[in-house]
């Protein structure tokens, strides 16, 4: 029996591995908490677990991902009971079957997907879970015309449904606004009380290690410019800011993007193991950064 509410989709760059080193520099009260990129939410369940805050603001750009946020908030014994049936359906099935079966489920989501329908919402979460435990390396990516295009993993028992989990985090999300848009939609909320967790699409370690996107815009070094002004701004109103991104030093050491970018923050390099990438030799133990005010 889990004690506390965790990620129910595994997400790249996800802080579950971290959360020791994080909680460290958590403001010793939170009284408002904001994401501007949610994505798992180990930080905003943690927060939620241990904090009594009485505003908070979570944002991601991701339509998918936010959708899937607001039907456990607001739907979650439906979610699971239509969860049920696609874990019954998939782990009943042989491999054949189970290959038919992805390929359905993964076709239907990309038709809802661009095919936006309010009725179809809990629907499509219900299909971002599936795909998301089902596909290979718990990996989300779209293409240019924003196409999920993951194909079917290998794993024998997938837990597709877990109900506890999603239970706990529906009821954490009674009281957080959730909300989908740009980071820069999060600025008005912010002001001198709140903490502002900060983890955007980290920058690429090599050329190919981004799988493209979780969205059909990436986030290019100019976007990682933009955003090191938007937390200057954030910081003029006395936010307490965190921020993590990747170290380019793990392939360069003269690489200082970072450094630079962020000169007048504290930056501490903190070991991470990469969870999520297309070659498992290419997992493994690398530096990333948090960056503080």
């Amino acid at each position: 029996m889990i004690k506390e509410a965790r990620p129910f989709v595994k997400w790249a760059g996800g802080k579950s591995q971290l959360l020791d080193i994080i909680r460290d520099k958590y403001p010793a009260n939170i009284q408002k908490y904001c994401e501007p990129f949610v994505g798992g939410g180990a930080v905003l369940f943690d927060i939620l677990e241990h904090f009594h805050c009485e505003e908070v603001l979570i944002n991601d750009i991701n339509t998918e991902l936010i959708n899937t946020y607001q039907q456990i908030q607001c739907h979650v014994e439906e979610l699971i009971e239509q969860l049920e049936q696609y874990q019954h359906l998939f782990l009943q099935a042989d491999t054949p079957h189970r290959k038919k079966i992805f390929s359905e489920k993964r076709d239907r989501f990309n038709s809802l997907k661009n095919n936006a329908d309010e009725k179809n919402k809990l629907e499509q979460a219900t299909l971002f879970i599936f795909l998301n435990k089902t596909c290979f390396n718990g990996l989300y990516r779209v293409n240019r015309k924003g196409v999920f295009n993951v194909p079917m993993g290998s794993y024998k028992k997938p837990v597709i449904c877990d109900g506890e989990n999603l239970r706990k985090v529906s009821r954490l999300l009674q009281n957080v606004t959730i909300q989908c848009g740009d980071y820069r939609a999060c600025y008005d909320f912010i002001d001198s009380r709140t903490f502002v967790y900060i983890d955007p699409p980290y920058r690429p370690l090599t050329r190919t290690a981004s799988f493209t996107s979780y969205t059909e815009n990436g986030f290019d070094d100019d976007e990682q410019v933009l955003l090191g002004k938007f937390v200057d701004s954030i910081c003029k109103k006395q936010a307490t800011v965190l921020i993590s991104n990747s170290d380019p030093k793990n392939t360069d050491e003269n690489d200082d993007f970072f450094d630079v970018l962020y000169q007048n923050y504290q930056i501490e390099r903190v070991s991470a193991k990469r969870m999520i990438n297309s070659r498992g030799n290419n997992r493994g133990i690398i530096q990333e950064l948090l960056i503080s005010n």
